[in-house]
């Protein structure tokens, strides 16, 4: 990834973009072990899927341009919140309001900025949750914080704004206002959308409830494999291993 810097600053450049990919990794490795936990005490995982990326060098220098800034990796790193960002993709929006607390309530993650699109969407019908957050990166010597743009939004959101984008970017930026009013009413059917979907899932949770006796269960999880090779954490794991264990000592 190249950055056409004003002055040479590969090597501090380098170890920027370092830094950037291995808070990727941080947090990715956390939402991950995040979503494990809640498909084993929950059977059920909050998050669809992931998706995680550092900003294109046209963007930041876009970024930078735009504060009227001088072109430098401290200014980068100092003023672009946003070069690596992680995307969370949920099924409810109550699921996006969990995994932000999880997250927040970590004790290696520092919450710099919090900006709530679904409470106060943008005018143009725009909803997500964004988070700006600092993880400690452990070099061979040192230890930096680095900064990790959130962004976690609902199916329905994502679907929304992914295609909002793509027409935007036919008309530059510059939208028809027939184009922008209907986008706009589209995203309040997206809202309608997400709240009776939720209002859906919970009636479907408290049914669930009362018919195994007060034990919430979820339809879609998988029953887990367990194999010689890849063993599953769950009870069935236990006894293969109870097994395994016992064709050991019988050996």
């Amino acid at each position: 990834m190249q950055l056409p810097l004003y002055y040479n600053e590969e090597d501090e450049w380098n170890r920027a973009l370092l830094l950037y990919d291995s808070v990727l990794r941080e947090i990715n490795t956390k939402l991950e072990i995040l979503n494990n936990e809640f498909k084993q005490a929950h059977q059920y995982n909050p998050i669809e899927h992931i998706t995680s990326r550092i900003k294109s060098p046209e963007s930041i220098a876009r970024k930078i341009r735009k504060k009227g800034l001088e072109l430098t990796v401290e200014n980068i790193v100092k003023y672009v919140n946003d070069v690596a960002g992680v995307r969370i993709i949920c099924s409810f929006t109550s699921d996006i309001y969990r995994i932000a607390s999880s997250i927040s309530n970590q004790n290696d993650v520092t919450v710099l900025r919090v900006k709530d699109y679904i409470a106060n969407p943008k005018p143009n019908g725009y909803m997500s949750y964004h988070m700006i957050v600092s993880i400690p990166i452990f070099l061979t010597n040192d230890v930096i914080d680095t900064k990790v743009e959130i962004q976690i939004r609902t199916i329905a959101m994502d679907f929304w704004a992914s295609l909002e984008h793509k027409i935007y970017y036919k008309f530059e930026g510059k939208a028809p206002a027939g184009i922008k009013d209907e986008l706009k009413e589209c995203a309040n059917i997206i809202s309608f959308l997400d709240e009776k979907m939720l209002s859906i899932n919970e009636s479907v949770k408290h049914y669930h409830e009362d018919f195994n006796g007060g034990v919430a269960m979820s339809s879609d999880t998988p029953l887990p494999v367990v194999s010689a090779d890849n063993m599953g954490s769950s009870a069935n794991s236990l006894d293969a291993l109870k097994s395994y264990y016992g064709s050991v000592a019988e050996d």
